[in-house]
């Protein structure tokens, strides 16, 4: 298998362009990617046929791909049933949460201490790559840049095991949303994150781990029962990587 903590930092906008990596790191980014911007419905079958056929690779391509991501918690494969993305109950969606506290709090606290000035600058940006796809009506350009977000404070902190606990952390708490997240869906996390990278940048860890507990706060009070907006259908899902015809075995 292969290991998925070392195209952490870069791997998500490498997708955009560049897309490197084996076959299965290319197939496991994207369908990653897919379920961070919930396009990926929660008890969707994941087809092996059928992503062969969108990714243009094996099935042992797509079975690895599926294992690291069930690794992660976010896929549930099922004996001579097949895959699906996981959907997690109500009281797994608790736990979720719980053990998401526990963890940003400590990458905050680490982070006031380790992050540089080039990691701050590069955290900024996000914010307002973020803040721009929400103002563009991108819902899930914005939603997967607010995880990349926390999955990049993760990196400042300079902590590999806290690192590999947030990406399954965070791509399980997208499906959570995802499922039961309430109302007009509003969001203001890029507000809050700006405050939270001050608070590092001050050194203030303090208040810096008081905006994250709020900032989780926030989240947790829009949850209920959700009105779907992701699909299960897969080639609607990857119908950008399939625009225009591609070379057998190859991925995109």
């Amino acid at each position: 298998m292969n290991e998925p903590l070392q195209p952490l930092k870069k791997q998500p906008r490498a997708l955009k362009t560049g897309r490197t990596g084996t076959q299965d790191d290319i197939v496991y980014a994207h369908i990653f990617e897919a379920i961070l911007e919930q396009r990926l419905a929660p008890g969707t079958k994941l087809s092996e046929e059928a992503l062969g056929e969108i990714f243009g690779v094996s099935r042992t391509i797509i079975r690895r791909a599926l294992s690291r991501l069930a690794h992660e918690g976010v896929v549930l494969l099922r004996p001579n049933r097949g895959a699906v993305v996981a959907s997690p109950s109500v009281e797994e969606a608790r736990q979720v949460f719980f053990a998401r506290r526990l963890v940003e709090k400590a990458i905050t606290e680490l982070a006031v201490e380790h992050a540089t000035p080039e990691q701050l600058a590069e955290l900024r940006q996000m914010v307002s790559d973020e803040r721009d796809s929400f103002s563009k009506g991108d819902r899930g350009a914005g939603i997967r840049l607010s995880g990349e977000f926390h999955l990049q404070l993760a990196v400042a902190a300079k902590n590999a095991p806290l690192i590999s606990f947030q990406r399954s952390l965070v791509s399980q708490t997208s499906l959570i949303i995802a499922q039961y997240e309430s109302g007009n869906r509003s969001h203001c996390s890029y507000d809050e994150h700006t405050q939270l990278i001050d608070a590092i940048e001050a050194r203030d860890a303090k208040r810096a781990v008081q905006l994250m507990m709020h900032h989780m706060d926030h989240i947790d009070s829009k949850l209920n029962l959700d009105e779907d907006n992701a699909s299960d259908d897969l080639h609607a899902v990857f119908s950008h990587l399939m625009l225009s015809k591609k070379k057998p075995g190859r991925v995109v």
